[in-house]
């Protein structure tokens, strides 16, 4: 039997020689292909793929970054997708599965679904061995003496728990280790999984690991992973996991997914590796970066081009009718019904995207992403105000007719591309002001009216500062479900102010994580899980979705 994985490496000009397969239909694709000739003349030109504010079941950015990559090789074009991975928490929690939907998919799908090639484990395993490392610094009383109530490195799982957010680590008598309190977040708010998306090497892999911040000794004094020793040891569970994953589409369009961090928690964009690797085997590279633009958007801009030296071609904002009912005040239970006036009362969103947007220099195309249960009428209510706006807009049908369906968007997108040219300009310079970076997002991309740092938050910013770490990025965690930081302020809401209760420094990662709202690092399953609709059939996996 053939591998189609490799008739997919040919279509991108790599060498499947070079190839690590993981079955018929996945394989690693070594860093060392970016040091090969680019096999197409010219450059790539990159896409990212954002979207409005979105319902809690997500507004098809994947779906439609996969149905427009298909367009565009429906339309004659080279084309290569790089996405993020699928984290096993919304899998087998309220959305579900990551590798698009209907007609606009990566295969094969269940299988990049659960395990893959297995990056999130390692990303996980390293972050674990990382922690019994420091705890065990603790119990053998090694120098430097390491303080048991500063301990800043918690452990990590891929799974939604959140019974595990504050734990007591440690118990059972002196041989059981020093008891201290601890905790777990998800493994795509990991350090190691941003470590991992936005190391260009394993040189610089290496540097980052050693850079992580794991706590503080007796006398207040920072400790660094690379003074543990363990450094060798992580890169050795993360030699596999530092090489992207090349699949393909549904209708054979190539895929490098590869890291998985979420945009609420964490930077929200897959890793750089796999997106130079796009660039370099095709025309056109197709992105995406999480949940809507006021999250990963921003960050993709703010924290991935800015620190890799990358720029867009063009911007593409996905809309749908439900998601501006839901923001027009419609509730979740009544979006499939028709409710044009609806629509028009959330176009305050959208248009507050497109305006963030134009912050960075771009100008969006708006890709209306078709359900079936909307109405002609819905659909150009958003029409008419996107041409009122001046913003290029296409209804996009991916899902149900895949790549034939996208064609309008694709042929949209290569016209404005041709068009662009100019640099993406950053909300912020890296050597502002902590709090004036927070600021000039808060008043900028989310619309909001100031910040208000809590004692906790003050704190933390002090600390920050006397550390020398007042230079990185910030990476603001906050709510998906709405421009503020008040999950409940739907549509474009006004003079809120963003509340920050504390910054964790990522110094290996290279940037500060400043939590605002109540917003947690591990999410929580809901009253009725994904995972109750899993199962296996036959030898078969069934309901993953």
């Amino acid at each position: 039997m053939a591998f189609p994985i490799f008739e997919t490496a040919q279509r991108l000009g790599l060498d499947p020689d070079t190839l690590i397969p993981y079955g018929r239909r996945m394989a690693k694709v070594p860093l060392s292909a970016l040091a090969a000739p680019r096999p197409r003349p010219g450059k790539g030109r990159l896409v990212l793929v954002s979207a409005i504010t979105p319902t809690p079941a997500g507004e098809g950015k994947t779906t439609t970054s996969i149905g427009l990559a298909q367009g565009l090789a429906c339309v004659g074009e080279s084309v290569c997708l790089a996405l993020r991975e699928p984290s096993l928490g919304p899998v087998f929690g309220v959305k579900g599965g990551g590798t698009g939907g209907g007609r606009s998919t990566l295969e094969p799908s269940t299988d990049i679904n659960l395990h893959f090639t297995g990056d999130l484990h390692a990303i996980t395993a390293a972050n674990n061995l990382l922690a019994a490392v420091v705890d065990n610094h603790l119990h053998q009383r090694s120098a430097p003496p390491l303080d048991p109530r500063r301990v800043l490195w918690r452990r990590v799982m891929d799974m939604n728990d959140r019974s595990l957010r504050e734990v007591i680590t440690g118990l059972g008598g002196p041989a059981q280790g020093i008891p201290r309190q601890g905790g777990f977040d998800i493994t795509a708010a990991s350090e190691i999984m941003a470590i991992v998306c936005l190391a260009e090497g394993p040189d610089d892999l290496r540097a980052r690991l050693e850079r992580i911040l794991v706590g503080f000794t007796e006398d207040r004094k920072p400790l660094l992973a690379g003074e543990l020793g363990a450094t060798g040891a992580l890169m050795a569970l993360l030699r596999d996991a530092m090489n992207p994953n090349l699949v393909a589409s549904a209708e054979g369009v190539p895929a490098f997914v590869h890291g998985g961090p979420f945009a609420n928690i964490a930077h929200g964009c897959n890793s750089v590796a796999a997106t130079r690797m796009a660039l370099h085997h095709a025309d056109w590279a197709i992105t995406e970066a999480g949940f809507g633009f006021d999250l990963g958007a921003e960050k993709f801009f703010d924290i991935k081009c800015a620190g890799a030296g990358l720029d867009t071609a063009a911007v593409v904002l996905v809309a749908t009718a439900r998601a501006l009912k839901y923001h027009g005040g419609v509730g979740l239970k009544a979006l499939t019904r028709p409710d044009p006036e609806a629509v028009a009362r959330g176009l305050a969103n959208l248009e507050k995207h497109a305006e963030s947007i134009a912050l960075f220099g771009e100008k969006p195309v708006v890709a209306i992403n078709r359900f079936h249960a909307d109405t002609e009428d819905e659909l150009a209510v958003i029409r008419e105000r996107c041409d009122a706006l001046g913003l290029p807009v296409a209804v996009s049908d991916h899902f149900a007719r895949g790549g034939a369906g996208a064609e309008d968007l694709a042929r949209l997108v290569v016209a404005h591309a041709e068009r662009s040219g100019r640099p993406f300009r950053p909300i912020y310079d890296w050597s502002d002001p902590i709090p004036d970076k927070i600021r000039a997002i808060v008043q900028a991309v989310y619309g909001g009216k100031d910040v208000i740092f809590t004692k906790d938050g003050e704190r933390a910013l002090k600390r920050v500062e006397r550390l020398g770490y007042a230079g990185l990025p910030v990476c603001l965690a906050k709510t998906q479900a709405s421009l503020s930081d008040d999950p409940k302020l739907r549509g474009r809401p006004r003079d809120f102010e963003i509340t920050v209760r504390d910054i964790a420094i990522n110094a290996g990662a290279g940037f500060l994580v400043v939590l605002t709202g109540d917003l947690l690092r591990m999410p929580g399953l809901p009253r009725r899980p994904s995972a109750l609709d899993i199962d296996l059939v036959d030898g078969q996996i069934v309901g993953v979705s």
